[in-house]
């Protein structure tokens, strides 16, 4: 079930001096930049953001992110000068920049408003998600207009490439190899695996946010973004029968449905992951036994069983809601999510 927004009004911001706005503008102009080029780091781009908006506001948190854009293209431009470099890799280094800004940052400064009214947390994440989508769309087609280059193309080929050279490695038959390479299930769904590094860089990015301003300023409105309230909107329920109709589609809308089931049936896995984390608060599990049990659950995960277990628990939430047990005066707040 949906939680009640709080339906508070935004924050509003007192007087700061210009020098110490700047500064801090300054401060995180360097940090999303460094966020934007470094490996792994990037999914806190988003929390980055919200805080900047929340301290400084929405108008400074929107020029953070373009000085942060031009960092850290001339930090790739500064990289593909070196001859050895392909041209289609420096092309992709751009295309990741791109689709980082309008897939990951463009759409948390978007739902910033949502933020400090106090949104849900499933009401912040399924409009990131969506928005998420159209700036890969964006991505997709504005590199194909002004580069004559597709990072989706890019990836089917490295995909295939891996999978070909995995197959010979392991001394099957070059019959195995060239099916490998041919295959379309195993790159019809790519697109969805870009999809969930969006998701998951939200999920992270919101359960930080919580814990930073909780720390910095107390209130009900930090607990929303806990993950262990994580719950996803009804309607959802009908994305993933839509998705059910992908072994009868074919040629497009094939692969727009498997696409679709892919994220919906992740988006459930999450909230399984949820009420697992909230019934772990509810037993008062200490911080390094909640570390356990999460470690324990990502071996299992190996085994499609569990991911399937999960899932379905996320799925039948909304018609059980789990959580319902949960008691009014928990708190936990010292648990990591």
């Amino acid at each position: 079930m949906m939680e009640t927004s709080l339906q508070q009004e935004p924050v509003a911001l007192p007087g700061r001096p210009f020098g110490r706005m700047a500064r801090s503008v300054a401060g995180y102009t360097l940090l999303t930049g460094l966020l934007f080029v470094t490996p792994l780091v990037f999914v806190f781009v988003p929390a980055a953001l919200f805080q900047c908006a929340l301290r400084n506001g929405r108008r400074a948190a929107w020029l953070v992110l373009l000085l942060a854009t031009g960092l850290a293209a001339l930090s790739i431009f500064q990289l593909t000068q070196v001859p050895a470099v392909h041209p289609d890799d420096v092309k992709m280094m751009y295309a990741e920049l791109l689709g980082l800004v309008l897939a990951v940052a463009v759409q948390a400064l978007a739902a910033q408003p949502l933020i400090e009214r106090g949104e849900p947390f499933g009401r912040v994440l399924m409009f990131t998600t969506i928005g998420g989508a159209v700036g890969l769309f964006f991505t997709e087609t504005l590199m194909r207009t002004v580069a004559a280059f597709s990072p989706y193309g890019w990836y089917v080929q490295k995909f295939r490439e891996a999978i070909a050279l995995s197959v010979k490695q392991a001394g099957m038959p070059a019959a195995y190899a060239q099916m490998a390479e041919k295959s379309e299930l195993l790159t019809i769904c790519l697109p969805a695996m870009v999809m969930t590094l969006v998701i998951s860089v939200f999920v992270v990015s919101l359960a930080v946010f919580a814990r930073l301003d909780a720390w910095r300023n107390g209130g009900e409105r930090s607990r929303v973004y806990l993950f262990r309230n994580l719950s996803l909107p009804d309607w959802l329920l009908f994305a993933f029968v839509l998705g059910g109709i992908t072994p009868l589609a074919t040629g497009t809308l094939r692969m727009v449905t498997a696409n679709v089931l892919a994220v919906v049936t992740f988006l459930y896995f999450l909230r399984g992951l949820a009420i697992f984390r909230s019934m772990l608060a509810a037993m008062g599990m200490s911080p390094l036994g909640v570390m356990i049990a999460f470690l324990f659950i990502g071996f299992l995960i190996i085994f499609i069983a569990a991911w399937l277990l999960l899932s379905i628990a996320g799925l039948f939430d909304s018609f059980f809601d789990f959580r319902h047990f949960k008691r009014k005066d928990d708190s936990h707040e010292g648990h990591s999510d």
